[in-house]
């Protein structure tokens, strides 16, 4: 017996009608009688009859009809009384920037939906330092891009992001790359890049793919933070790799920047789901593991963070 079973067969003793409950309920007919047959098996016995003036209960179901309305009325009070005691408190989560621009506003919406009393603490920083603050134990979760620094951290694989070439649409220091069309990690030799410094993870990824196929990359300069990076990028000082979501923080992106997805599986940036131990989050904090998890998960699955592909 069911809860909906319930609800379904005591609009139909309100109204007096099959048909009325059906519209009032959102259901086809044929689908709330089948339930209320399935609700008469179960206690093998009858509990509606037809009459020309519509449904009634008959005694049996006058009786249930009763202690129905008496259970819906207790599982509002527990749904009431849960809610009353809803889960509460702080958690600190860190976002790289680039992380931050795609998932940090849908991961509030839904923090603030499903926990409304649970008061966040969010940090946006480059990842060695969100390695740092959660070492010290001042987050209690991040997704980072190296997990070789952990300390006694609960690691989740998370997604895997494309890289892209990104220059100026208007000033392009490639002109003869074009806008999304995929190219290869040689055509990258001789392109003038801005990029992080050497501590960056981007930057070792992005260094390590280049060393790999056998060349050095051409550095314009190096710039730490990436709003200014992105600024000099559409100023046409130099192109950069990053995954899509650095210019997801753009309205405009499509008529400031061109990007090119670099068509090598190597080339990829790897990013983790980072907490402290189980047995040091709060319940608050666990709860919103799980609520970065399912929102990062949606945005992948709904293409709405291009270039991301799931890991798990």
């Amino acid at each position: 017996m069911e809860l909906r079973q319930l609800r379904y067969f005591v609009r139909i003793v309100e109204l007096g009608s099959m048909s009325r409950a059906a519209l009032d309920l959102d259901l086809v007919q044929s689908a709330l009688s089948q339930q209320i047959s399935r609700l008469e098996s179960e206690l093998s016995t009858r509990l509606l009859q037809r009459t020309p003036r519509g449904v009634i209960p008959t005694e049996a179901g006058q009786a249930f009809f009763h202690e129905a309305q008496l259970t819906l009325r207790h599982a509002e009070q527990a749904v009431h009384a849960a809610q009353q005691a809803r889960l509460s408190g702080a958690v600190s989560m860190g976002l790289s920037p680039t992380i931050a621009n795609v998932l940090g506003l849908p991961l509030m919406r839904a923090m603030r939906e499903r926990y409304p009393d649970v008061r966040l603490h969010m940090v946006s920083a480059l990842s060695g330092h969100l390695t740092s603050l959660l070492n010290a134990r001042q987050l209690d979760l991040a997704i980072l891009f190296d997990t070789q620094n952990a300390r006694r951290w609960s690691v989740m694989p998370l997604l895997e992001e494309q890289l892209f070439l990104i220059q100026s649409r208007q000033q392009p220091v490639v002109p003869q790359i074009k806008h999304d069309s995929p190219i290869s990690l040689g055509q990258l030799q001789q392109v003038p890049l801005i990029l992080p410094s050497g501590s960056h993870g981007l930057r070792s990824s992005v260094m390590a793919s280049f060393t790999s196929a056998g060349f050095q990359s051409q550095m314009a300069m190096e710039i730490d933070s990436l709003t200014l990076l992105m600024e000099a990028v559409d100023a046409g000082m130099g192109a950069t790799v990053q995954p899509w979501s650095a210019v997801a923080m753009y309205r405009d992106a499509a008529e400031r920047f061109q990007w090119s997805e670099i068509a090598d599986d190597q080339v990829r940036r790897k990013a983790a789901l980072c907490s402290l131990s189980d047995d040091e989050l709060s319940p608050a904090a666990l709860a919103a593991r799980v609520v970065l998890m399912d929102c990062a998960k949606q945005l992948v699955r709904s293409a709405s963070w291009r270039g991301a592909t799931l890991t798990e």
